[in-house]
């Protein structure tokens, strides 16, 4: 049959219903909607259904930008806010949302987080690299141990989302001390997911017992950053509470030196 017989289809249906058939959906069913019919193209770019595809609070969030966040459409603000990180409270914080999904994605930025010895330039200097979005990074220039701290409440997290955290950093060339295990925390309502063995750097010699939990130090950023698996947690349905994520490494018999910290990033899974 054909629409010469008369005989309804799709593209007959108005086009409310089909702003609402495609609200429910997802933004890349929205965008291939958009090629069926002028009644789908018209509603796929609707700011009703991007609007369902956006957070409940994206309004409270893009007014905490330090540049004004401008778009003309809600479908335009959806593929401003996924194509990279928007900057908020005074720089230390991007957010970022997951192009398939709508989930929200952070970066809490190195001046965000607690680091030991952070703020002693004896141990610690803060500047600039071009290739960070975030004005600061943490240049470590010696210490005997290291513990890397980030928190964030769970409110501001997608909800019913599987959250992976990873630490986001970098190695230079006249780095030293940093292939020591270390351990990986994250924690979230009393439940604990704990890594053993994570590494920023891979010992260069000898060989050594496989571990049963381990986690490396892998480079699959464009930006030239290196990450590492922090861990994950699940965050409820209006479940209240922070989200706490921990690197730390406490072998004191050599020292570190060399390691750039970005931050650390949240992305659903």
């Amino acid at each position: 049959m054909t629409e010469s017989d008369n005989v309804p289809t799709i593209s007959h249906l108005p086009e409310g219903c089909v702003t609402d058939i495609l609200s429910i959906t997802s933004p890349r069913d929205a965008c291939r909607a958009a090629s069926i019919s002028k009644a789908f193209n018209s509603a796929a770019d609707s700011d009703s259904v991007w609007e369902k595809f956006l957070p409940p609070d994206y309004r409270e969030l893009i007014a905490r930008a330090v540049s004004p966040v401008v778009f003309e459409s809600k479908k335009q603000l959806y593929h401003l806010l996924s194509e990279s990180y928007v900057l908020l409270d005074n720089g230390y914080l991007g957010l970022k949302l997951d192009r398939e999904t709508g989930r929200k994605c952070y970066m809490l930025g190195a001046r965000n987080l607690s680091i030991t010895w952070g703020h002693d330039a004896t141990y610690w200097k803060w500047g600039h690299v071009p290739e960070s979005r975030f004005a600061e990074v943490g240049i470590l220039r010696l210490v005997w141990w290291l513990d890397i701290n980030g928190k964030i409440a769970s409110g501001m997290l997608s909800e019913k989302t599987t959250y992976v955290a990873y630490l986001i950093f970098r190695i230079t060339s006249n780095s030293w001390g940093l292939s020591a295990p270390g351990k990986a925390i994250v924690s979230l309502g009393g439940e604990i997911n704990e890594t053993s063995n994570v590494y920023l750097q891979q010992p260069l010699t000898g060989r050594r017992p496989r571990p049963r939990t381990q986690a490396h130090a892998r480079a699959p950023r464009k930006e030239g950053w290196m990450e590492i698996k922090l861990g994950e947690f699940y965050c409820h349905d209006g479940e209240e509470g922070e989200v706490e994520m921990v690197f730390w490494e406490h072998d004191c018999r050599k020292s570190k030196g060399g390691l750039i910290v970005e931050g650390i990033e949240l992305r659903p899974k």
